[in-house]
This record gives structure tokens, C-alpha cells and sequence, in this order.
């Protein structure tokens, strides 16, 4: 088990890139798979979970070369892939393993999907149960909520689906299985969820429509491959923005971040904070929205926290609950209860290694309320295996009084294989 210890920093400045976004690289390699022709992809994440998705398609008989600077996908159409020889094992991958079963939903072979650990314990009913109406046949543990899942499919029937949760993984996975139903399929959700699915789907030639709070896939539209450059991943630059947010005297200028509208939640409650983030240069990038980001020190404060902007921020709670553990007076988070189905329960998880640091945490079902203080104490904590929770403890430890040693970082090699140098690089003694 890896430990590592991070010392407080006197100020966070510099000019930086983070790796390409982790939700792009899965769907480029998924779209690219099944499309006609070569699909080409610079800027891709080479962390576990993009890995796990390339291999779950090697093992599906599709050819994908890596030169280190871009991923080259030889198609294989539609209908192109192979019966996999062995289980496909999607490590630690909730996006690998949820949007794979809604394509290998529409597969007239037999698959088995699983994952590590802690992947085995994440809720797979979600999917399966839409998939099932469609017309697929899937087997799981639990009554088919957890993996090991093993699908038959083919021959699916286009459904109108009214999701109960907003996400982006159950849209996609549906989406996916859409282009093998006969008609066209739907998917509603409470709010829009990260949309890199639908610009995704349209570039590659698919027909869809999308409407306020979801979106139409029609079936059996042959897809064409294409040259495809991934921005850098906001989840990954928001640790930065809240490092130097935090810590007094910080100027970081991050370059080339996707700023998706369903992805900057983050950056949204960061300024409701009082942070000073501003976006420089934006412009468009294979079909999404970057920008270079530009973030000062600032004396941040408390808010609230709920309704649309929650599921826009999904993957950065963890970091903001460090911004708010240093922002002056009360933060509630509400209305967030899928963070307790991520990687671990994340609202746990932060509240026990915040009060840990110093910090007044609340826990609630749908979120938490989270007291901030002059500074967080040092100390030993845990990510439980989460990397989003190790590195925000990380940017934690760098305004802290003694540091703070944290347990398990080897589970950061999952979306981000470079952070701990990164963040030693701008983080001034």
C-alpha cells in the first residue's frame, strides 16, 4: 500500500496542463470501436480506467495501437466485434464497466463483465434494469444489481426510459445500446447530466436529438471514425484550482481544460465562494468548449449547496469539501446523495478524514455540512481507495499546520498517473 506525506506550501503558482479528460478517452475508444474506418486520438488519459476500456476492446478483437502520443482505433462497425475469450475485466472503471454493458447489451454474443474490489460493490441495477426492457439478457450478483454481470444480447427493442437518477453513465449506457434498437430511444433525466456522450455521438455521425433534460438515439445509423483531440480534464484541474484558491500569494494558470457547461459546476460554486477564477481564450475543441483557466488566491466563504449545479459537479465534491473546510463560516451540501455510490461512499469518507484535519462535519443522507476553519490541522488520513479522496487531501495537506500523511495513493494512477510531481512542481516551500 502506498503512503505518501505532503508538506504545507507557502504559495501555489506557475503555468501547468492536466492530463485529457478521462470521460472523452472512454467514449473515443468505445465509439471509435464500433465505427467504420481508423479514428485517431491525441490528448488521450493513459490512467487505469482509460486502460481498462482499451483492453476491454482488444479483447473484443479490435485493434488499437498506442505510440504514447496518440491512439489509433481500427474499426470494426456496427456489428464488427468478437466474442471475448475471457471475462473483461474493467478495474476500477464505473464508466468502463456501465457504458460497456449497454453496448455488449446489443451483441448477438455472450460476455461476462467485472471489476476490482471496490468496483464490485458500485450499483449496477441502474443499467441493468433499463437494458433488460430493452430486451437484453443479464445475470448478476444480487438479482443482477452487482457485478460479476454476464449478458446475452441482440435483437433490442427502442424504449422510452425515465431515469430516476441524473447520469451521465446510465444516459450513455443506454444510449449505446440505443444503436441497436430497432427505433428510436429515449432517455429523460431529473436534470442533464455531463453531455460528452450526445457531442460525442454527433461527431461520430450518429442521429440524435436532444431536448431539455435528455436525449433520442435512433437505431442502426453506421457511425464513421474520426480525428478526435481530448482537452484536459476539469475534474483534474479543479484539485489545482482549489490548491491555489486556498493557499495565500497562488497565481495558476491552467491550459487547454474542457469547460463543458455539464462540467463546470465546479468552477460555478467556487466563485459562489468568492474564488477568483477567470476562463481566457475559450474556444472549441473537437466538438467541446476549452478554455485556459486562470485562478488567484482568494478569501473564500461558505455557501450552499444543491439542486441542478450538484450533478454538474459530481466528481468534485471532494475538492470543494477541501475549499470549504478553509472557507470562513457554514457550507451545506444537499440533494447529493449519488456521491455515496462512487468509488466509495464519498461523503463519508471526506467527513471522517476532515474531522480528522480539525474540521466540524455533519454527515446527512443527501450530503453534509462542513464548518471551516483559520487552518486544517495535519495528520494521518485514508483515501479508502478513492483517488478523487487522495488527491483532495493532498491539496488539503498544502495549508495544513504539520502536513498530512495519507494512506493508499496508489489508486491515483486512475485518472491522473501524474499529479503527486505535478502538484510538488507548482507548490512552492
Amino acid at each position: 500500500m502506498n503512503t505518501i506525506t505532503i508538506r504545507p506550501a507557502a504559495s501555489v503558482k506557475g503555468e501547468i496542463t492536466v492530463p485529457g479528460d478521462k470521460s472523452i478517452s472512454h467514449r473515443s475508444i468505445m465509439l471509435g470501436a464500433i465505427a467504420n474506418g481508423t479514428t485517431s486520438v491525441r490528448g488521450f488519459l493513459r490512467g487505469g480506467d482509460n486502460m481498462a476500456t482499451m483492453g476491454a476492446f482488444r479483447a473484443m478483437g479490435v485493434r488499437i495501437d498506442d505510440d504514447g502520443e496518440t491512439v489509433v482505433i481500427q474499426g470494426k462497425g456496427l456489428h464488427g466485434l468478437s466474442e471475448p475469450s475471457d471475462v473483461i475485466d474493467c478495474g476500477n472503471s464505473g464508466t468502463t464497466i456501465r457504458l460497456i454493458t449497454g453496448l455488449l447489451a446489443g451483441q448477438s454474443f455472450f460476455s461476462v463483465v467485472t471489476g476490482d474490489q471496490y468496483l464490485r460493490k458500485r450499483p449496477m441495477k441502474r443499467v441493468v434494469e433499463p437494458l433488460t426492457r430493452m430486451g437484453a439478457r443479464i445475470l448478476g450478483r444480487n438479482q443482477g444489481s452487482l457485478a460479476p454481470l454476464a449478458i446475452s444480447g441482440g435483437s433490442l427493442n427502442a424504449i422510452g426510459y425515465e431515469s430516476p437518477v441524473s447520469s451521465a453513465q446510465v444516459k450513455s449506457a443506454i444510449m449505446l445500446a440505443g444503436l441497436y434498437a430497432d427505433g428510436d430511444t429515449s432517455v429523460r433525466e431529473p436534470s442533464l447530466s455531463r453531455d460528452h456522450s450526445e457531442r460525442m455521438f454527433r461527431l461520430f455521425g450518429a442521429t440524435l436529438e436532444t431536448f431539455d433534460s435528455g436525449v433520442t438515439v435512433k437505431g442502426g445509423v453506421e457511425l464513421q471514425g474520426q480525428d478526435i483531440t481530448v482537452p484536459g480534464d476539469i475534474s483534474s484541474a479543479t484539485f489545482f484550482m482549489v490548491a491555489a484558491l486556498i493557499t495565500p500569494g497562488s497565481e495558476l494558470l491552467i491550459r487547454n481544460v474542457g469547460v463543458n457547461p455539464t462540467r463546470t459546476g465546479a468552477i460555478d460554486i467556487l466563485r459562489a465562494m468568492g474564488g477568483d477564477i477567470q476562463l481566457l481564450d475559450q474556444r472549441e475543441l473537437s466538438g467541446e468548449p476549452v478554455a485556459d483557466i486562470l485562478v488567484r488566491s482568494s478569501r473564500l466563504k461558505g455557501c450552499a449547496i444543491a439542486g441542478s449545479v450538484v450533478p454538474r459537479a459530481i466528481d468534485e465534491f471532494p475538492a470543494i469539501c477541501v475549499a470549504a473546510a478553509c472557507a470562513e463560516g457554514v457550507t451545506t451540501v444537499r440533494e447529493a446523495r449519488e456521491l455515496r455510490v462512487k468509488e466509495t461512499d464519498r461523503i463519508s469518507a471526506m467527513a471522517t478524514n476532515l474531522r480528522t484535519l480539525g474540521v466540524p462535519v455533519e454527515e446527512c443522507d443527501d450530503g453534509m455540512t462542513i464548518n471551516g476553519v483559520e487552518r486544517l490541522s495535519g495528520g494521518s488520513v485514508e483515501s479508502f481507495g478513492d483517488h478523487r479522496i487522495a488527491m483532495s487531501l493532498a491539496v488539503a495537506a498544502l495549508v495544513s499546520t504539520d502536513g498530512i500523511t495519507i494512506a493508499d495513493t496508489g489508486c491515483v494512477a486512475t485518472s491522473f498517473p501524474t499529479f503527486f510531481p505535478l502538484l510538488e512542481k507548482v507548490s512552492r516551500g
